[in-house]
């Protein structure tokens, strides 16, 4: 699972061969994922070449908006970041954990999902990846090891490509997540596109990236090459659309639990868990028991869910958590705060997703400067 950053010369990739790596993953068994158009928005679904790719596409973002808009060059991963996150794979939104059949007087168990598939993805932004190290604190921590989750990732590919822009949603720097991904990957790329070009640096970071590529035409990065690849990446650094002060964060929240202002996020937030469902972090879940009309099968499936639901802090005696003001204090408490405590990581890495699918444009930067002006003295 843990890949450490090997040094080699930068190299230059182009199209063609981008293809051809493709080509490789699926002849080694990989079931390729990537970006794709679908429905009006780019989210994460399997591909079979480049062309699937949202070429000369783009977004914008901002508090409760998201619109995808066409972009003047045929850059294939000019998009900021999709809906969706490889949460959607690692730890799905629908598992199926066992099932059982009646044998004679009592049941046959018989388990589920042993054959999983061997995921390769593209277009993996470093915030996403961060999310995903975050996730392994949660599912792969030795203690408590989920094995669906932990066979995924330790033969998952993964491509991540350096964002050369942002959105206004965008506060990966504030988290340092971002925009560069620095370790965690088997190939990095960066895409450079102009008029007269349109070339990707590419990095190895696995011994199993360096084995991917070979054979591939590549060619020894130029000085100019490499610099044009450092601006882009600078690019949006520097263009973050929010920025989050974390600065005694985990104390702010902590010695807050009372302040006035729960009340007033409480009256905006319409408590649809929108912001758990699109956060490549969130990891609620819930488990149903069914069976069949006669008793004869039953079925055990693990689903997502979210502490903004009503019944997930229902327990025998009661619900101790009814108020919205409860439940936004215990979502963003949890993530900036008490998270850090469980997993000596704050739970949030930027991407600004729970920003852009906000109904009624709650943002998440904005209610910790909102605490930080009438916290406690």
């Amino acid at each position: 699972m843990e890949r450490t950053l090997i040094s080699i010369l930068m190299k230059t990739i182009d199209k063609d061969n981008l293809g051809w790596l493709l080509q490789k993953l699926t002849d080694n068994g990989y079931s390729i994922i990537g970006p794709v158009m679908r429905d009006g928005a780019i989210i994460y679904d399997e591909i079979k070449s480049i062309n699937d790719l949202p070429a000369g596409w783009t977004d914008e973002q901002d508090a409760g908006k998201y619109r995808l808009k066409k972009r003047k060059d045929n850059a294939l991963f000019g998009y900021i970041i999709g809906i969706q996150s490889l949460k959607k794979y690692f730890f799905p939104p629908k598992l199926k954990l066992w099932e059982a059949d009646k044998k004679g007087a009592g049941f046959k168990i018989n388990p589920s999902n042993r054959n999983q598939p061997k995921y390769a993805f593209i277009g993996v932004r470093s915030c996403e990846l961060n999310a995903v190290f975050i996730q392994d604190k949660v599912f792969s921590n030795g203690s408590f090891t989920d094995s669906y989750y932990n066979n995924l990732r330790n033969n998952a590919f993964i491509i991540a490509v350096n964002c050369t822009q942002a959105a206004k949603t965008c506060f990966c720097v504030s988290m340092k997540t971002g925009p560069k991904a620095g370790s965690g990957f088997d190939i990095a790329l960066t895409e450079i596109v102009s008029e007269k070009e349109h070339f990707f640096t590419i990095e190895t970071g696995s011994p199993q990236g360096k084995e991917i590529i070979a054979g591939l035409t590549l060619n020894k990065a130029s000085d100019t090459e490499i610099s044009k690849a450092a601006k882009a990446i600078q690019n949006a650094k520097s263009k973050m659309g929010r920025v989050m002060d974390t600065t005694n964060i985990k104390e702010l929240f902590y010695n807050n639990t009372e302040n006035p202002h729960w009340n007033e996020v409480a009256n905006r937030c319409l408590l649809c868990a929108n912001c758990t469902m699109v956060c490549p972090t969130c990891f609620c879940s819930t488990v149903d028991d069914i069976t069949d009309l006669k008793g004869n099968h039953a079925e055990r499936w693990r689903k997502w869910d979210s502490c903004f639901s009503l019944d997930y802090s229902k327990v025998a005696g009661g619900n101790f958590r009814t108020s919205a003001r409860a439940r936004y204090r215990q979502w963003i408490t949890h993530k900036l705060a008490s998270w850090i405590d469980q997993f000596d990581t704050s739970g949030c890495v930027g991407c600004g997703r729970c920003i852009s699918w906000c109904p009624v444009g709650i943002d998440i930067t904005e209610e910790v400067k909102k605490l930080r002006i009438t916290k406690k003295t």
